[in-house]
């Protein structure tokens, strides 16, 4: 199996919450990183989405960082929400 990993950096203007994390995270840039299998089995190459992660600041120590495990639609619906806020 072969797997491939895609890093972004993705800046939210604003404060805001994504599914499945409890807090309110503050604007600022964030590394997303998307894990990707390849699916062996066809005659051309196909990628499948296996995970979502998100580098977030620790909660309990101040300075830290933290990867927790997101859902992409969630990402994109809280990016569109951030660019729908108004200042």
């Amino acid at each position: 199996m072969t797997i491939r990993s895609r890093h972004e950096t993705v800046t939210f203007k604003h404060p805001f919450h994504l599914r499945g994390i409890a807090r309110q995270l503050p604007a600022g840039a964030y590394e997303v990183v998307t894990d990707e299998e390849m699916i062996e089995e066809l005659s051309f190459p196909v990628w499948r989405r296996v995970a979502t992660l998100i580098t977030v600041p620790s909660e309990s120590l101040r300075g830290a960082t933290e990867r927790l495990a997101i859902g992409s639609v969630d990402l994109a619906d809280a990016q569109a929400a951030d660019r729908e806020r108004r200042p």
